[in-house]
């Protein structure tokens, strides 16, 4: 089993393929800091790679937790103190370099599936909507603590993933009172796919992932690239046009005529 560890996070294979990322931060409830958005930036990099074994990625918390989101202890350091010095500063050093944990995650080339086991608050709740799939146990608890500490319910993408998940109407009750959000209701109003005992998760996670594996690499990714840019088509023919090209180009990937023989010889 391969096992590559960083700061804050261990990415382990966990079966061919299939990488486990576990937040490993559990003193903290898997809180954010700077060395864990430097380790994102790491990983990003590992896995934009052609060569890059992953094909699917499970992301999960240690302990008892998946995040609770930044690390507001952290403020005490120097970096952060430099960041509170002005407001372009911030922006620079903090808010856009967590920005791009969210937009990494969507851009890398694998599938993503969250492993909720507990409280994704904040930056964790946000990081889990950036998964593709999502599954939870019932202690998993969902929280957009933004609003509860001053700020506004819009942050790392929230405003824009979690109404395309479960609607504008339960967005806004969930981003307007930053409630808790347990792992039933979660499942109800499908913000996760499944709801299963805690000593079920990564085995769930994992029912999602061994399907995607047997499908090629350029299969997975250009799916991920249609779900992501035809959210906001402003027409099916735009969507098309998109799915067109992806198809064009899949059709002189070497795997194709391999797949398409081996499927007309099972007939």
């Amino acid at each position: 089993m391969e096992i590559l560890d960083f700061k804050t996070m261990i990415l382990e294979t966990i079966e061919p393929g299939i990488g486990l990322l576990s937040l490993n931060r559990p003193g903290k409830l898997n809180a954010m800091n700077l060395d864990m958005i430097d380790d994102f930036d790491e990983l990003f990099l590992k896995l934009r790679r052609t060569d890059c074994p992953t094909r699917v990625l499970i992301v999960t918390g240690k302990g008892r937790g998946f995040s609770s989101g930044a690390d507001l202890s952290d403020a005490s350091s120097s970096q952060a103190a430099e960041a509170f010095s002005d407001p372009e500063i911030y922006m620079k050093l903090v808010q856009e370099r967590y920005g791009n944990m969210i937009t990494g995650l969507r851009n890398i080339p694998q599938p993503v599936i969250a492993a909720v086991n507990g409280a994704a608050a904040g930056g964790g709740f946000a990081l889990a909507l950036a998964a593709d799939i999502r599954v939870g146990t019932p202690e998993a608890c969902f929280i957009a603590s933004f609003i509860n500490i001053g700020l506004t319910g819009g942050e790392l993408g929230t405003s824009y993933l979690l109404p395309r998940v479960v609607g504008l109407p339960r967005a806004a009750d969930i981003l307007y009172t930053g409630r808790k959000v347990w792992g039933e209701e979660a499942e109800k109003i499908g913000l996760i796919n499944r709801l299963v005992p805690t000593e079920e998760l990564i085995e769930a996670a994992l029912s999602y992932a061994r399907p995607m594996i047997e499908k090629t690499a350029g299969g997975l990714r250009y799916t991920k690239v249609a779900l992501d840019r035809n959210l906001c088509a402003p027409s099916l023919e735009a969507a098309m046009d998109l799915e067109n090209r992806n198809q064009a180009i899949m059709i002189f990937a070497k795997e194709f005529f391999g797949r398409i023989n081996a499927f007309l010889k099972k007939g």
